[in-house]
């Protein structure tokens, strides 16, 4: 993150990074999209828990971009490709989600769980490809470290906003006009990224070195396929050695508890009974607000005390936040407190508790936003300094699906675990187990960094590396 936090206010007002802070707001407006509010809109139009988990695995897709971001990487984007070899895959990436979005507005669940999950595999897909160009962009346009830090914190802020958006807002819009013309609208809404697109500049060292590449060796040759497809992992693991696994399956497992409590979070507001409105108000509000204070903090923490102390910190907000979540189901007054946990304290809490749908729900919401947006800038900041020129998209690509494909596999089981231990400790009591346990697996993240930190610091006396 380099200079970010203690840059001036003028520092965040410069064109790219404005450009950023849209294209942040246009790659995370789809995400919940597909997933977590999605999984709101079936719960209410009556869906089972296990259904929903497993049609969260259209999340995949995200950690599969690795796969066609050599591509993206070697060749320009059909049709747009005159936009450049980063704006045109921008462009077409933002058209497809936004039809998609507007066409599974149109379907609704009256056409099957199964065509309206195949369009959001449409979103998700095409969502991906434009992570993967976005996040390219923000890497190959920082002319400076510090200017890296200021993108990355654009991204972030942005991307944040977007997920209010379609976390919050979009609730209290399904609850007065419906979740099919929500949806539409927020599909619309994928202008503005477009929008931004264009207005952004073409990497220029980027794109020379891409048509370097093209020139030497095409795609289409032996050699540019190799240099394409195997090439960026190559470089990756000769530039960090063994320490590339240690890197890999601490990303891997970084992000887990958020992933894992996702699909089961909005289901447990609709079993509480708190209305969309509510919800929809406390997260556009606090949870924004705490959004950004995360931000801030994890960005002043990363420059303060580097990637290592700010993932290791991150990791255990995240992993506190999540298992907060359990208190929803414990004490709220209304539902019958499951014989697992009726202890005398828990009683005591309840009384406390008379409203928790002002205290307790905005208490968790505040903790769930900032502890989220302190790892995620922790992270980002990580994984985008680890990257090479020539090779930055698919790089990233790697680096963002590794963290994200343990959690999206984990959480299509979701739904059929908290079913599974409803049977033996009530709804209530599941979902509470549930949110502990997906609190408790964030530690051995914790602890691999942990490792990691030990190991790199050792490894300059050996090879000069990191």
């Amino acid at each position: 993150m380099s200079a970010g936090p203690r840059a001036p206010l003028r520092a965040y007002l410069r064109p790219r990074v404005l450009v950023m802070l849209v294209l942040g707001f246009s790659s995370g407006l789809p995400f919940l999209l597909v997933g977590n509010t999605f999984g709101y809109w079936l719960r209410d139009d009556g869906t089972t828990l296990a259904a929903i988990g497993f049609l969260s695995w259209v999340g995949i897709a995200y950690s599969l971009k690795f796969l066609w971001a050599p591509l993206i990487d070697r060749i320009r984007a059909p049709l747009l490709g005159r936009l450049g070899a980063r704006r045109g895959w921008m462009a077409l990436a933002q058209i497809v989600v936004a039809l998609a979005l507007i066409a599974m507005g149109v379907v609704g669940t009256g056409a099957g769980l199964g065509v309206l999950g195949a369009l959001a595999l449409v979103a998700a897909f095409a969502s991906a490809t434009q992570d993967i160009v976005i996040d390219a962009w923000r890497i190959e346009s920082a002319e400076s470290g510090e200017e890296l830090g200021l993108l990355s914190s654009a991204y972030q802020l942005g991307y944040r906003v977007a997920l209010i958006a379609t976390d919050a807002l979009i609730l209290i819009a399904a609850n007065h006009l419906g979740w099919p013309v929500s949806y539409a609208l927020y599909g619309l809404l994928m202008g503005i990224g477009f929008a931004a697109t264009l207005a952004a500049s073409e990497p220029k060292s980027a794109d020379a070195v891409i048509e370097e590449k093209a020139r030497l060796a095409p795609l289409w040759s032996l050699r540019g396929f190799l240099d394409a497809v195997v090439g960026p992992f190559v470089v990756f693991f000769r530039t960090y050695g063994v320490l590339a696994l240690l890197m890999l399956a601490a990303i891997s497992l970084y992000r887990l508890p958020d992933f894992v409590m996702g699909p089961m979070a909005n289901p447990l507001y609709h079993d509480i009974g708190l209305s969309k409105d509510w919800v929809g108000a406390v997260r556009a509000s606090i949870g924004l607000i705490a959004s950004f204070a995360g931000i801030a903090a994890g960005g002043f923490w990363t420059l303060r005390f580097g990637y290592m102390s700010a993932l290791i910190a991150g990791g255990i907000l995240q992993a506190l936040a999540v298992a907060a979540f359990a208190s929803l189901a414990l004490f709220t007054p209304h539902v019958n407190l499951p014989p697992l946990f009726a202890t005398s304290f828990a009683q005591l809490l309840r009384v406390v508790f008379t409203n928790p749908d002002l205290r307790l729900f905005a208490g968790v919401m505040t903790s769930d936003n900032f502890g989220i947006s302190f790892a995620g800038v922790a992270l980002v900041s990580y994984m985008s300094s680890l990257t090479s020129l020539g090779y930055t998209a698919t790089q990233y690509a790697l680096l963002s699906s590794a963290y994200a494909w343990v959690g999206k596999i984990s959480k299509g089981f979701s739904g059929v675990i908290v079913e599974g231990l409803s049977a033996g400790h009530g709804l209530m009591g599941a979902y509470a187990l549930f949110f502990l346990g997906a609190g408790l697996i964030g530690i051995p993240a914790i602890l691999l960094f942990i490792l990691l930190g030990a190991r790199q610091r050792a490894r300059p006396a050996i090879s000069g590396h990191l």
